[in-house]
């Protein structure tokens, strides 16, 4: 796993619409899945919100709240 991203990532996402968190690092399209994993092991995290607004997703792919920066980075 690796990721160049060593701060959260503000994005805004829509309730109850599915998206995939990059867990690989390997994603252009960070802080979610572009598919790039496949040359891993390894998957996206598959995840919802409840509230249409801005979260703080995490970038250096460390934090223990996945996919929400927990200040792991620091």
């Amino acid at each position: 796993m690796s990721s160049n991203i060593l701060k959260p990532i503000k994005t805004k996402l829509e309730k109850d619409r599915p998206y995939f968190w990059c867990t690989c690092g390997l994603s252009e399209n960070q802080p979610l899945c572009d598919g790039k994993h496949k040359a891993t092991e390894l998957k996206p995290l598959n995840f919802t919100v409840d509230e249409t607004k801005d979260y703080f997703l995490c970038g250096c792919k460390k934090t223990k709240k996945k996919p929400f920066c927990d200040g792991s980075h620091k």
